[in-house]
């Protein structure tokens, strides 16, 4: 297994144009293998459009984006479509779900399995021996995944159908079904109460501990952030303006100027 203390991916200088605007600039990060950071800031500030750029949604109009696979290949992000960076490794969840919302729970889980399937075609087509063995291991593991994340007795439910809580909770698995070392997380507790943030904060470490991840996430709610994360990043205007641990990060008066307001500094 990886250190901790070895590179998983890495920003640098990554700038992206729109038009005539700059959304990100000069953006430089790296994640290494174990850690869980958060990507904070108020709104409009890029961080979702980081997220497309690590994710190979948007390609930097300039820098570069360095990932390193389980077999510690060297991947260029910018040049990998989305769905090949998904097989080598990195998933992620949207701050809108993005569920099949007519498929049932358990059918939405097998759809993400889809990219590690074993048979080829001629197996598919002639219920060849190794196709049923396939469909047995992804009905097995759809099932532990369910299990894991205290959802399995809706499997057959439609996903439309869950509570909004465990429709979070589907995306989250959807994504770790596709057996990433690094998850982005996209505002995970957009639209919950306090209750379901603080059962996301505990399912949050559980992921981490459990598929020995690293995790990145953009989160507005500041008690899971400064709750969970050791490190945070925060972006104002497309510039990142501090990183750090939680308690330094709150007492940066550039940070609290930005995120939590003008009062904020002068009652600091």
């Amino acid at each position: 297994m990886n250190s901790k203390n070895e590179l998983l991916l890495q920003a640098v200088d990554i700038s992206i144009v729109f038009g005539g605007l700059r959304a990100v600039t000069d953006f430089s990060c790296e994640l290494r293998h174990g850690e869980l950071v958060g990507l904070i800031g108020p709104n409009g500030a890029g961080k979702t459009t980081v997220f497309n750029m690590l994710s190979g949604i948007y390609t930097p109009t300039a820098g570069e984006i360095t990932f390193w696979d389980r077999q510690d290949k060297i991947h260029s992000v910018g040049k990998i479509a989305p769905a090949n960076l998904n097989r080598i490794g990195i998933a992620r969840t949207f701050q809108n779900i993005r569920l099949f919302n007519n498929l049932t729970v358990e059918d939405n889980v097998r759809i993400a399995l889809h990219s590690g399937r074993r048979v080829n075609p001629i197996d598919v087509l002639f219920r060849l021996p190794r196709f049923y063995h396939d469909e047995q291991r992804m009905a097995e593991r759809t099932e532990q995944l369910l299990s894991l994340f205290k959802i399995a007795d809706k499997k057959h439910e439609l996903a439309k159908n869950l509570p909004y809580g465990e429709q979070r909770k589907l995306e989250i698995v959807r994504a770790l079904a596709a057996n990433p070392v690094l998850l982005l997380l996209d505002e995970p507790a957009a639209g919950m109460n306090p209750q379901e943030t603080d059962e996301l904060m505990k399912l949050i470490a559980f992921i981490r501990r459990e598929f020995h991840l690293t995790i990145l996430l953009i989160e507005h709610d500041m008690h899971l952030v400064m709750g969970i994360c050791e490190r945070l990043m925060v972006l104002d205007y497309g510039r990142l303006i501090a990183s750090g641990p939680p308690d330094e990060i709150r007492k940066t008066p550039a940070v609290i100027k930005a995120y939590l307001g003008e009062e904020a500094v002068t009652n600091a």
